[in-house]
Formats: structure tokens, sequence, C-alpha cells
């Protein structure tokens, strides 16, 4: 008896073992149905599993999102639009909410200009959608000049209009007959007035204010000749001038950092409040909602953000 135990135990270990390493003979239909069983089983597991995870991403890539700014309602049909910038900051800042932008809806195209004359007749003739490089007195007389009919949407920042040392270094003991390069255009060269000014350097007769040109100055002790010269340019004329009068965004792009300033325009300043760099669309657009968003996201907590880290002064959000 204890013979045929044995065998009979060492044949059901054999039969296990052959099972275990996988015969190639077709299985049984028992093995089948169990093997079969256990394959639904893990597939069940496995979906429910897939299920289970994909749904966590979801709310972890959800929850990502609405952190990076996705609070913003988005526009229920998304549209594309092209935006004209100058190259810093306004490109810069759009490039750095082009994400933001896309999840409320609106995926723009940055068309770069390097003057202040072709974005305005871009959106007003329809190449462009919007643009975004000038403050609210230019686009008035820009309008008026050109007949054009290009409207503000919003306010975004504003850049400090400063002084900048090119021969001369010492605006307090400014050099009589001292060159100083201001911007050409009207509502430029009136805000570098108004910074000479406010330095001692010149006079200008009562009321002038924002419409201030050369022949406004009314009091000049050191005779300093003012040049106007077009306001990109003015960046490759320091090293030929006594001074420079420049736009933040061309000293910007120049390599010029606030710090470098010999004298700014306080934050509190007419100018400040008046020279906000705005969005800009065409009449047409001006209820788009489109434009609204776009606005919305470029004066998000977001965007204030990334130009607070980046220009150290030399742009500032408008609340």
């Amino acid at each position: 008896m204890k013979k045929n135990f044995a065998a009979v135990l060492a044949a059901i270990l054999a039969a296990g073992a052959l099972a275990a390493c996988g015969s190639s003979s077709a299985p049984n239909a028992t093995t089948q149905a169990a093997t079969t069983g256990a394959q639904e089983t893990t597939a069940a597991e496995s979906s429910a599993a897939a299920k289970e995870t994909t749904a966590a991403e979801s709310t972890a890539a959800a929850s990502e999102t609405k952190t990076a700014g996705s609070s913003i309602e988005p526009l229920k049909e998304p549209v594309n639009i092209k935006i004209g910038a100058s190259p810093s900051p306004h490109a810069e800042i759009l490039e750095a909410a082009k994400e933001q932008l896309a999840a409320a809806g609106v995926n723009i195209d940055i068309v770069e200009y390097n003057d202040y004359v072709q974005p305005n007749l871009a959106v007003d003739q329809g190449e462009i959608d919007a643009n975004y490089f000038q403050h609210q007195p230019y686009l008035d007389d820009f309008n008026k000049e050109n007949n054009t009919h290009v409207t503000s949407v919003g306010a975004i920042h504003y850049e400090p209009f400063g002084i900048y040392a090119g021969k001369s270094k010492d605006l307090s003991n400014i050099a009589d007959g001292a060159q100083i390069a201001v911007p050409n255009d009207t509502t430029n060269e009136a805000r570098a007035l108004l910074l000479l000014e406010a330095n001692g350097i010149i006079k200008l007769k009562d009321g002038a204010g924002l419409t201030a040109t050369k022949q406004d100055i009314v009091e000049n002790p050191h005779k300093v000749d003012i040049l106007e010269v077009e306001a990109a340019q003015i960046p490759r004329s320091v090293d030929s001038v006594d001074f420079a009068c420049m736009n933040g965004n061309y000293a910007i792009e120049a390599g010029f950092k606030p710090s470098d300033a010999i004298a700014q325009e306080s934050k509190d300043s007419e100018a400040a409040k008046t020279y906000a760099n705005i969005i800009a669309v065409a009449d047409s657009n001006k209820d788009a909602e489109w434009a609204k968003k776009l606005v919305e996201v470029l004066k998000s907590d977001e965007v204030k953000k990334f130009i607070n880290d980046t220009y150290d002064g030399g742009v500032v959000p408008v609340d």
C-alpha cells in the first residue's frame, strides 16, 4: 500500500510540474476555463486600475491648469487672432501669456514690429486683429493724423520714461549747449520735455502739458540743444549726444536697465497715469468677446507676476 501510494503521489507531482512549466499541448476544458476566468479577472482589474489612474491624472491636470490661471472662464468657441507688438517687452509678455490665453480660448499669432506706424495701419486695414505697443495719447494723435479707426480695449502696463547718459553723465551739472535727444512724435516729445522740466533743465509755457513741443520752451538757461529723433533710433544715438530721453520699451530692447536711467518719471506723475500701454483693436472689434478675454488674461495675477519678475521696475503692471 505504501508503495502504491508513493507511486500515485509521484505521478500527481509530475503532472503538476508539467502544468507549471507550460505544456505545448492544448489545455483541457477545465484548465482552459480556469485560465480564461483568470485572464478576464486580470483584464477587468487592469481596466479598472487604468480608469482610476486616468481619472487621477485628469484631476491632477485640471488642478495644475487651474493653478496656472485657467480659472478665467474660456470662450464658448476658441478664436485665432494676429496681434502686432514691439519686440520688448510687449511681444515677450504676450509670449509668456500664450498658454494661458489658449486656455481661455484665444490663440494668438504674434507679429513683431519695430516702428510706431505700421501696427496701427495694419489693425485699421484688417491685416492684424489687435496691437500692443502704444499708449492712449499716441493712439489718439495717430487716429487724428491718419484718419484711422483704432480704439483701446484696456491698459496693461506702464513703462517709466527715462533720461539716459550719453557723452555726459551728470544731469545736475549739465554743460551749456548740451545736446539732448527726444522722440520726434508729438506725445512722446511732450513726455520727454516734461521730464526735462521736472529735472530743472528747461521750463515750458503754462498749460503746454501733454501736447508740449520744443517751441513751448520758455526758459532754457543752459541753451541745451533739443534734437528730435525717431523714437526707435534714440538708443542708437546715445553715444553721439549728451543725454537721451527714451521710451521704456526701446531702452529695454537696447539692453538698458531701469537702474541705468539718471532720471525717471515718478509712478504717481501725470505721465504715469496717462501713458499706460494699451491693447488696441479696430473700432468694429471693440466689443468682441475675444478682445475682452485678451485684456482679462493680460491683467491677470500670473501675467503681472511675470512682468514684475522680469523687468526689474522697467515695466509696471496697471492695476
